[in-house]
């Protein structure tokens, strides 16, 4: 069956409404999957991108786009919190004297997501011994609940999220492969916020609308904003956007318009805040000393510092990618593709 998608201003407008913001053209054509993706209610859908790409709002904006399932409800499993011992009680409800402690009935996460949709976030963390239980759930349409000889039919829509690639997990047996082909029906890869540079102005006026108890008013950016943004990596991508847009409306006073000086004030004050602020703080007061007298342009600094903390961070004897990476509170492969972007010649081993 052929789906009519609209037009990619009408697209963004749809999805805005639903808490998805985009400017980019490369995020529009993941709009469009995820538009004709909530036309065919039945189908497993992945969402793939790494944390804070805004893979929950997209999964909640496909549900309210489906007529089928929109009226019920939208159920999210943080699979990385799900503990083997409790997981099967949580998903799929337990019978009264089931185990220690279960003095009544309780039905489990995929009974209240009945006709709705179930989101399983951070799929790649659910434990591996409950992979076969939710392969077993999903193909069958059916469920047990702990200590009952009885089964039940549900009628539930999946979507799922990975901020890790299933893909490279399969293959080293981390993640059951039929589980994942099981899911991997619609996948939709959603790009990190550092490629997204159109998006910057757009999100940041959205977060600004949406605190007017910070500071109300806001209309416009200042060019140096976006510019000296489009220069920043994001690590924590559109989550840490927000968060710094809070931090400026928070410590401005006046004004309708945010500035590169809001944004640098904000890191200036975290900083300070934080338990290394004042080391964080003399770092940044020399480099800005070194940046007006040798005239070295802002990302070009940053790009330089940025070699030199992963040139001394992978000459430390011992230390494969994945401790590198966990080290420097990111991922192996974002590590790897820093080291490839500098042109730096790794001396680490290759994780295990």
């Amino acid at each position: 069956m052929a789906f009519r998608v609209p037009d990619p201003a009408t697209l963004r407008d749809i999805f805005s409404a639903l808490g998805f913001v985009t400017a980019s053209q490369r995020m529009t054509l993941v709009l469009q999957c995820a538009y004709k993706a909530a036309q065919v209610s039945d189908t497993t859908v992945l969402l793939q991108g790494e944390t804070g790409t805004g893979k929950q709002v997209l999964a909640r904006a496909i549900h309210s786009l489906d007529q089928k399932r929109c009226r019920f409800g939208f159920v999210t499993v943080h699979c990385s919190t799900v503990t083997e011992t409790l997981a099967e009680s949580e998903l799929f409800g337990h019978c009264k004297g089931s185990f220690s402690g279960a003095d009544r009935a309780r039905g489990g996460l995929f009974q209240a997501a009945n006709r709705g949709t179930i989101f399983l976030d951070d799929i790649n963390d659910l434990p591996l011994r409950l992979q076969p239980k939710l392969l077993d759930a999903l193909q069958r349409g059916i469920i047990r609940p702990l200590g009952s000889d009885r089964e039940t039919r549900i009628d539930v829509r999946i979507i799922s999220a990975a901020n890790r690639p299933l893909e490279a997990m399969v293959e080293a047996g981390a993640f059951r492969a039929d589980l994942y082909h099981r899911l991997n029906v619609i996948q939709l890869q959603l790009p990190p916020l550092r490629e997204r540079g159109e998006d910057l102005a757009a999100l940041i006026l959205e977060f600004a609308r949406r605190y007017p108890n910070l500071h109300a008013g806001i209309t416009s950016l200042e060019p140096d904003l976006v510019e000296y943004l489009q220069s920043c990596t994001f690590e924590g991508n559109v989550r840490e956007l927000e968060n710094a847009v809070q931090r400026m409306l928070f410590n401005k006073s006046e004004g309708a318009s945010l500035s590169r000086a809001d944004w640098l004030h904000q890191q200036a004050l975290s900083a300070a805040r934080s338990p290394h602020g004042g080391e964080i703080l003399k770092a940044a007061n020399l480099l800005w000393v070194v940046m007006l007298k040798q005239a070295v342009p802002l990302p070009e600094l940053m790009r330089r510092i940025e070699s030199e903390l992963l040139e001394k961070a992978l000459h430390i004897p011992g230390k494969t990618r994945r401790d590198l990476a966990e080290m420097l509170h990111t991922s192996e492969r974002t590590l790897y593709h820093k080291i490839s972007a500098h042109g730096i010649r790794a001396t680490t081993r290759r994780s295990a």
